[in-house]
């Protein structure tokens, strides 16, 4: 089987990753009911190269030779600084091997100074390091290299899912755009989140940055038989609450966190809590530690509170808790928790209602920049 090409280029601008599973979403007048009919996304990443005139004309003559043909593609988006100096005759690389995607038995790619990426051969992967599977020479500009110059990146298979596209500014300046579909997409498993009533509760501060925008519908018809009045029919009993959030990771610990919390969400498919940051239950009086009943200032009609879940920033940790019941007291609202903090809750607790969401679309984009990862993730409520 003849070796496939090695689109070595560095990526001098952002990467773009695209994850698309594909989800059928039954919904009733009640609920909804979604079935997976991918169980790992696709990947599609596009790399940016800024190249001189010779690079430029590399980029060509490989994409005339071998368009159609599978190609090894480095994955600049994972790509990781070894935590220690590499020596010509080295047979490992120091690194944290759990934040990106290294295989055993695959290429990892090389580069020193921002300049093209060798090949070496991984032997095995080890937590802290990658054991080659032979000495590494011609890919060290020296004898030895500090590790502030050297990029480590993983290799994967992956086909043009596009034309190359070159911009030339001018005779020695341009941009060279590719974009791949990758093989073998990794089995990621989740991260450690909390959970509350089975479902993982999103609240990682370094994770979710800020909600953007947020509507509220209901799926109706409209009878308008053009002579009386307009007769609205509720075609369903819930309320769709979407919501449009995005989510910033920095570094690469952080970002391998948001990767697998996509990983695990499997497009529309899978469930989460996610807290409205609102503080919308304003306490009117502190709670002792074995009390259920908060005392909060009217937010919403009585039948609307009962049901809902909610999240409080508890001086120890983040508590949730279900309201079982609501009654007014004066011209407060008394609510009855599923049961009780086991700690004293401050005036000054905040206190925010916790919403059952899921990804409203099948396609997710992540951006991946110098500094840090960035994506815009529609989301949508479904009943708790």
């Amino acid at each position: 089987m003849p070796e496939l090409p090695l689109w070595s280029f560095p990526a001098a601008q952002e990467t773009s990753e695209v994850l698309e599973w594909r989800t059928d979403v039954l919904t009733s007048r009640a609920g909804e009911q979604r079935i997976a009919l991918r169980p790992r996304p696709r990947e599609i990443v596009t790399f940016r190269h800024r190249l001189d005139a010779l690079g430029m004309a590399r980029a060509a003559e490989l994409a005339r030779a071998s368009f159609a043909d599978d190609w090894h593609v480095p994955l600049w988006h994972l790509a990781l600084q070894p935590s220690a100096d590499l020596a010509q005759g080295a047979t490992e690389i120091l690194l944290d091997t759990g934040s990106a995607d290294f295989r055993s038995g695959d290429l990892t790619a090389i580069a020193a100074d921002g300049g093209a990426a060798m090949p070496v051969a991984i032997a095995n992967v080890q937590p802290d390091r990658l054991i080659l599977a032979e000495p590494l020479v011609l890919q060290l500009p020296d004898m030895t290299v500090a590790a502030r110059r050297i990029t480590v990146a993983p290799v994967r298979a992956g086909v043009l899912t596009a034309g190359v596209e070159i911009a030339r500014r001018r005779q020695g300046d341009g941009t060279v755009t590719a974009s791949f579909l990758l093989r073998d997409a990794p089995d990621i498993t989740a991260p450690v989140l909390p959970t509350y009533l089975g479902r993982p509760v999103q609240t990682d501060p370094s994770i979710l940055r800020r909600p953007l925008s947020t509507s509220l519908r209901r799926a109706v018809e409209y009878v308008d038989n053009g002579f009386g009045p307009v007769v609205v029919e509720p075609m369903r009993d819930v309320i769709e609450r979407g919501e449009s959030i995005t989510l910033k990771a920095q570094g690469p610990i952080a970002r391998n966190a948001l990767r697998r919390w996509l990983w695990s969400l499997r497009g529309r498919q899978a469930s989460f809590w996610l807290p409205t940051w609102r503080r919308e239950l304003q306490l009117r009086a502190a709670m002792t530690s074995g009390s259920t009943l908060m005392r909060v200032a009217p937010v919403a009609s009585l039948p609307a509170y009962v049901g809902r879940a909610i999240i409080l920033e508890m001086p120890s940790a983040l508590r949730f808790r279900t309201i079982t019941t609501a009654i007014a007291e004066g011209a407060d609202h008394r609510l009855t928790l599923s049961s009780n903090l086991g700690d004293p809750v401050p005036l000054t607790t905040k206190v925010h209602f916790l919403t059952a969401m899921r990804a409203d679309a099948d396609r997710v984009e992540i951006q991946h920049g110098s500094v840090a990862s960035e994506v815009t993730l529609p989301v949508l409520e479904v009943p708790a």
